[in-house]
């Protein structure tokens, strides 16, 4: 079974998205990291961002895979740790947006879903990577909520008050991008998680899957 999460930065994807996979028993997938893994790649390489062809051609050689808890690897190496500065963050999302890149992005994400039980995030799973996912969601939240969880995490050096700017320009970007633009999928359940608890929203997701799994003579419990 797939489950597809979307939604823009800061809806609470991949902390829900990794506690839902730890509850229900599934693997779990963050899109996100894997665009910034090629673009801490880029950067790590000396290579200019803005540099089309470069971008494209690390992507394509770069060895992206998991560690054992989810986090992303670059070639062997983990990278997790080091994919939330600002100067990944500054330039992931036009990363992300040539078709290329998403291309590999995309192929490498349903080789390691294949065959199994998985919770992906990002932005276009359910519309673009999986669209014939068993349980589609769409987390959102209101941008001001979305700011103050992303400066709680202390990964950025920017005020409360840039961070807000940020998210807001990369919700002009994403919702408005030729290639795979930030959308809701058809039939995806739309959770605003601007006053939920984590909990409460990931008990709204496992419930959507209890629904998909739990079929008359399958008495499997999530």
């Amino acid at each position: 079974m797939v489950v597809a999460l979307d939604g823009p930065a800061g809806a609470g994807k991949s902390s829900v998205s990794r506690r839902v996979a730890e509850l229900a028993g599934f693997a779990w997938l963050n899109s996100g990291s894997f665009y910034r893994a090629v673009t801490w790649a880029v950067l790590e390489k000396g290579r200019d961002p803005s540099d089309r062809d470069s971008v494209v051609r690390i992507a394509r050689e770069a060895r992206l895979s998991l560690d054992g808890e989810g986090g992303v690897t670059v070639d062997g190496l983990p990278v997790e740790h080091r994919l939330r500065s600002d100067a990944v963050e500054a330039w992931a999302a036009r990363v992300s947006a040539i078709p290329e890149v998403r291309a590999e992005v995309n192929r490498r994400l349903r080789e390691i879903a294949a065959g199994r039980d998985v919770v992906v995030d990002g932005r276009d799973i359910a519309t673009v990577v999986f669209p014939d996912a068993e349980v589609k969601v769409f987390l959102d939240a209101d941008v001001a909520t979305r700011a103050r969880r992303r400066h709680a995490q202390g990964t950025s050096r920017m005020t409360l008050g840039e961070i807000e700017r940020s998210i807001a320009e990369r919700d002009r970007f994403d919702r408005g991008k030729a290639e795979a633009p930030l959308a809701v999928a058809p039939g995806a359940l739309l959770l605003d998680t601007s006053h939920l608890t984590i909990e409460e929203v990931c008990e709204r997701v496992l419930d959507a899957i209890r629904v998909k799994k739990l079929t008359p003579g399958d008495k499997r419990q999530v």
